[in-house]
């Protein structure tokens, strides 16, 4: 119901069948057009669209006139036909001739921080700020709208696959997983602290040991890291689920199930995939795409040509991995190839390298010469890589890590600038399975969790204690892991979790962590698994990133009502911000003051 104390109707719901009736629209003023001293066109908005409101007599001109744009005025008038109809509108057939205008809510600024329709024109710092004008930009708020749509279907999708909405707790104890936590000191233990969860998993998977059988919940999580493009510092929300008695296969089907038809629905693109979604091994994904965040829509794909170009006489490629990415029907100018050249190298942080088959069949610029010294070399690089002409090769050399990253940012380089290799207006979905249980940790140097540390390894305790042993590389074993990925974004990572104690103390046995530490740091979930814990799996899809790409958003701080700067800071509400002294003494606190040479 739209009529309130304030309107009969809302501005974005009159049409000609309202012609004739008298009606009290309230929103905001936003312009003001005066074509003379007693006539003008006043544009009112509120939530639900615009309407046309004509002044036509010099009293009631020379009060809206005194007000300043963004005032909330009530408009009573006769709602009549427009004798110049505009057909962009929903409301362009009709207009209001007001008999009373009244102020609810002065505007007391004569200048704005910038023009509401406008607004995403602005500095970020501004739009944040001044975040409640932002969001009366209709182009912005819809993004808000969308995402309540989105989470409602969500919430209706699980329900009808059987699952259960249970909130689990905001205030909850420190543990390590993965991220840094956010501390919450409590008064009435000086000196201990609640820790807001990085994400539910342990009491989802708690809810599994105590019975429940299909879990969901929108779910917050809280991580103190930095800000990117699709990940918003400080408090994200997921599609939390968990499932007893449950396998990949299982997680697998419910969410092609719940995703599919809603991305088709409410995305800026209405083609998705269906199921089943591809299934692409980790180190497949690493090797073909250079990224275990594959865009499928793009259809380039990375050649292995190490044994092909090592001894070309190339210096860059002695003794290194050297990977290629084909990209054919290329019309790059010269200029184009090194502007797309420097944006790889600043992106992959390493050099790349090229050359072309012209439209005569021969290899040129970048490498040509290296490759054309010898008799047979250029044409066994055409036979090899299927180079057919006007056919740009890209190329870069280094160690494993290294080349899978920079041949990973060429495919979504070229692929983005090449004509004809990226079919965007779609969403495709895959699976990335078969992640290493563990790594080598860029800043230990030890051995640590690749990703979640409660998936359950392939092969069982038996792998575990073949690494033990020595018979086995720890690197080799691989675990129940799985991502999910849409259109080169990471949505979701999840696992068969590690439901015995046994096999759960011997995974942390192996990067240095005993069966004391495990029931130090988790005593809630290895105390649970002692008493007969079912077999379950789950992941947690990111709702800001769905939403992110259902709006065709490129930053997620555009998809959420009040979000935080890059600097984790709320410029809205000054946040974080200090306390008084009575506030940390009441705490057990003091504040450190750090010089800046610390």
């Amino acid at each position: 119901m739209t009529q309130t104390k304030y309107r009969t109707h809302t501005c974005g719901q009159l049409r000609m069948e309202h012609v004739g009736q008298t009606v009290t629209l309230a929103g905001w003023m936003e312009n003001l057009r005066e074509v003379g001293s007693n006539f003008g066109f006043l544009i009112l908005r509120d939530f639900y669209g615009t309407t046309q409101v004509v002044i036509e007599t010099e009293e009631m001109m020379e009060q809206v006139k005194a007000l300043n744009k963004e005032t909330t005025i009530a408009v009573t008038g006769l709602v009549r036909e427009r004798t110049s109809k505009n057909p962009k509108l929903p409301t362009g057939d009709i207009e209001v001739a007001p008999s009373q205008i009244t102020v609810l809510g002065r505007c007391q600024y004569n200048e704005l921080p910038f023009e509401i329709n406008y607004s995403k024109d602005a500095g970020e710092d501004a739009r944040l700020k001044y975040r409640y004008l932002d969001l009366r930009n209709p182009q912005v708020k819809r993004n808000i709208v969308l995402r309540s749509q989105v989470v409602s279907a969500l919430r209706r999708a699980m329900e009808d696959q059987g699952f259960l909405e249970i909130t689990t707790p905001i205030l909850t104890a420190s543990s390590p997983e993965g991220a840094r936590d956010y501390l919450v000191p409590s008064r009435k233990h000086p000196g201990k602290f609640y820790a807001l969860p990085q994400a539910p998993q342990q009491f989802k998977q708690l809810l599994m040991t105590s019975g429940f059988d299909k879990y969901f919940q929108i779910a917050p999580c809280f991580r103190d890291e930095d800000a990117r493009g699709d990940r918003s510092p400080g408090e994200f929300y997921q599609l939390d689920m968990e499932m007893a008695f449950a396998g990949q296969e299982d997680v697998f089907a419910v969410l092609e199930q719940v995703l599919p038809p809603i991305f088709a629905k409410y995305g800026a693109y209405h083609i998705a995939s269906q199921a089943p979604f591809q299934r692409i091994p980790y180190f497949q994904a690493m090797e073909e795409f250079g990224s275990d965040k594959p865009d499928l829509r793009i259809d380039l794909r990375v050649k292995d040509v190490t044994s092909l170009l090592q001894n070309c006489g190339f210096g860059p490629f002695e003794g290194n991995l050297i990977k290629a990415v084909p990209v054919s029907g290329c019309k790059l100018t010269r200029k184009a190839i090194d502007k797309l050249c420097a944006d790889v190298e600043v992106q992959a942080g390493q050099k790349p390298y090229w050359f072309r088959v012209d439209d005569k069949g021969e290899i040129v610029g970048g490498i040509a010469k290296f490759l054309n010294a010898g008799p047979d070399l250029a044409a066994q690089v055409k036979e090899s890589l299927s180079l057919e002409n006007d056919t740009l090769v890209l190329l870069c050399a280094g160690t494993r890590s290294q080349v899978w990253k920079t041949s990973g940012v060429m495919v979504k380089l070229a692929g983005a600038q090449c004509e004809g290799h990226l079919d965007k207006e779609r969403y495709e979905f895959c699976w990335i399975v078969d992640f290493p249980m563990f790594e080598i940790g860029e800043e230990s140097g030890q051995l640590e969790f690749c990703h979640n540390p409660f998936s359950m390894p392939s092969g069982g305790l038996e792998a575990l204690l073949k690494a033990e042993r020595g018979e086995t590389d720890p690197l080799t074993i691989l675990a129940e892991q799985y991502d999910l990925v849409c259109n080169g974004v990471e949505l979701s990572s999840g696992a068969v979790r590690n439901h015995d104690p046994e096999i759960m103390v011997k995974a942390f046995e192996l990067v240095g962590l005993g069966e004391e530490d495990v029931k130090a740091k988790f005593p809630a979930m290895y105390n649970a698994f002692c008493y007969g814990a079912p077999p379950h799996a789950g992941i947690a899809p990111g709702v800001d990133r769905m939403v992110m790409l259902l709006c065709g958003e490129s930053s997620i701080r555009e998809v959420i009502a009040f979000p935080m700067n890059k600097s984790a800071q709320d410029l809205m509400m000054d946040a974080p911000a200090p306390v008084t002294p009575a506030q940390l003494e009441e705490l057990s606190i003091q504040v450190v003051e750090h010089s800046e040479e610390e």
